[in-house]
């Protein structure tokens, strides 16, 4: 060791990751309450009753998250996992089903529980093979022992897809609290969780800033009538600048996080389209009216029904 090396040694980070990550949260929602509190003052005629709404459930959304994910391990399984349920409830809400799908519909809930079960023992294989294997099997054998056969095909196909979208895959969520640090490096599991979340809401945040505003060519006019190719870049645009700034979070360069961020931008915007897509074929607006502001629960998981997965064995086959 030098003897300036020994004088001045390298200062530890002030923060820790997790902890930075929570002051910028803070910082945004700040900036953005002071903002819009601000504008409807100063220009009433602007009508931002609603962002300021939304705003408002983005507090509470974001504290429940972060309150969960870095005290505990097991509130970050539970409040995972309350969400699959709510997600999948919903789900089955809107969706057309009988009498003879209450059996399916029942093994269906019970996916939730028992998937984490799997996450929260730590049993990996299981909790990969359970729901797109076994669950597979059982609801359509399920099915049967009904005995109605009208419609099968299309009752079955529309319960596995709710559980697979809204169980499976928001599960991975809580499967990056199984991942370890990553070798060499102070983070891990929970702030790669951090960052798809993050990411994923960011996507959506600027993808619609920058499609109301600057929105004229229609994506998918029969899908989503509001998705443009001006929100798409634009969120797409900020997600990328915003991974590559949150790297800390990761252990990538900045060539892998910008290549991060591209993919959670385009999986997260056919996340939402997915769910967009289930609305129009049963004609609802929204899904519900759970958060206010933002309309139901699908509404704001639909996107990370494609980055959590997709992210979550992106990392894990880079690293793990």
């Amino acid at each position: 060791m030098t003897l300036h090396a020994a004088l001045l040694p390298s200062p530890e980070p002030a923060l820790a990751p997790v902890h930075t990550m929570i002051l910028v949260v803070v910082t945004l929602l700040v900036t953005a309450t002071a903002v819009t509190d601000l504008l409807a003052r100063m220009r009433p005629d602007l009508k931002l009753d609603e962002i300021q709404i939304k705003i408002r459930s983005w507090w509470v959304m974001a504290g429940l998250f972060l309150f969960a994910v870095t005290v505990d391990n097991r509130l970050a399984y539970g409040l995972v996992g309350l969400i699959c349920y709510l997600s999948l409830k919903e789900y089955f809400t809107i969706i057309p089903t009988t009498s003879a799908d209450r059996g399916a519909l029942f093994w269906a809930y019970l996916t939730v529980p028992i998937q984490f079960y799997w996450i929260a023992s730590g049993w990996f294989m299981m909790a990969i093979l359970f729901i797109p294997v076994y669950v597979f099997l059982i609801l359509p054998a399920r099915q049967i022992l009904a005995g109605e056969t009208t419609e099968f095909v299309a009752r079955t196909a529309r319960i596995l897809w709710g559980v697979v979208l809204f169980v499976f895959s928001l599960s991975h969520l809580a499967l990056f609290l199984s991942l370890g640090t990553v070798d060499g490096r102070a983070v891990g599991g929970r702030e790669l969780l951090l960052y798809v979340v993050f990411l994923t809401e960011v996507n959506d945040v600027g993808s619609f800033l920058t499609g109301t505003s600057l929105g004229r060519h229609k994506i998918s006019p029969k899908v989503s009538p509001n998705k443009t190719w001006e929100g798409f870049l634009g969120g797409l645009a900020v997600t990328v600048a915003g991974a590559v700034l949150l790297r800390f979070l990761t252990p990538f360069a900045v060539s892998r996080a910008a290549f991060a961020g591209l993919c959670i931008a385009i999986a997260g915007f056919f996340g939402d389209l997915c769910v967009s897509a289930v609305k129009r074929d049963v004609g609802v607006k929204d899904s519900g009216d759970f958060v206010p502001g933002h309309g139901g629960i699908l509404d704001r998981v639909d996107s990370l029904t494609y980055t959590a997965p997709l992210f979550f064995h992106y990392v894990r086959y880079l690293y793990y």
